[in-house]
């Protein structure tokens, strides 16, 4: 009984041999990718993590310069100084982007509005989220109408995706209908605004009014236009 067990154990052996001889060095590979890659992400986690902390100090430092500058105790170039090393150190972060919104506001405000273009213009190519790219290039359309820059506001608008902004595209568009002299245009563009708003909403009373300006009577918070 005995001989027949370790016959039998060395056939099972003979096989594992036979096994790992045929597969050995695929499986030691395997493993060594599979930890490899656990090893990576384990550290990009923790690069990632690093990053937006260091970011998120400079964003507060510029949120402190930010008011300050509001207050009248600042000089807004400090924020401009400190919006530029989030830009280049950590671009790729929630941080860079708001940071960016943040200065061109502040750009914008202190008559700077090229600068406020140009800061718009990173964040809505580069900003880490859609909605970040989307909001930068709805201010940076807003900002090409007061310029007169017509082509500039289009082609801001055109790269606005989201379909949370739709009513707000379409209000913009409308107002860029009037600033071209296209009157016909502007009133299909303030109905599709309001007709994408929800009732109630508080920005919707003013495209009534826009509407009204144009001859188009809406029914009250329907959405309906006549």
């Amino acid at each position: 009984m005995a001989s027949h067990l370790d016959l039998e154990e060395q056939e099972q052996l003979e096989q594992l041999k036979a096994f790992w001889s045929r597969w050995g060095n695929l499986i030691t590979w395997l493993l060594t990718a599979a930890l490899a890659v656990f090893a990576a992400y384990v550290g990009w986690n923790r690069w990632q993590d690093s990053q937006a902390l260091a970011a998120e100090q400079i964003y507060g430092s510029l949120e402190s310069a930010y008011n300050a500058a509001n207050g009248g105790a600042a000089d807004p170039a400090k924020v401009a100084s400190i919006w530029g090393d989030l830009q280049d150190k950590y671009p790729r972060t929630n941080y860079a982007s708001q940071g960016g919104l943040l200065a061109a506001r502040l750009q914008a405000d202190s008559g700077k509005p090229e600068d406020a273009r140009k800061t718009l213009a990173w964040v809505g190519e580069h900003g880490s989220t859609q909605n970040y790219r989307d909001v930068a290039n709805l201010r940076l359309a807003a900002l090409a109408m007061d310029a007169k820059q017509l082509d500039a506001a289009g082609k801001a608008l055109d790269a606005v995706k989201g379909p949370e902004f739709e009513a707000l595209v379409a209000d913009r568009r409308g107002d860029l209908a009037l600033l071209a002299n296209k009157p016909g245009d502007a009133k299909t563009q303030f109905e599709k605004a309001y007709a994408a708003l929800a009732a109630g909403a508080p920005y919707k009373q003013l495209l009534g009014y826009k509407l009204a300006s144009l001859g188009v009577t809406v029914a009250a918070d329907t959405g309906a236009a006549r």
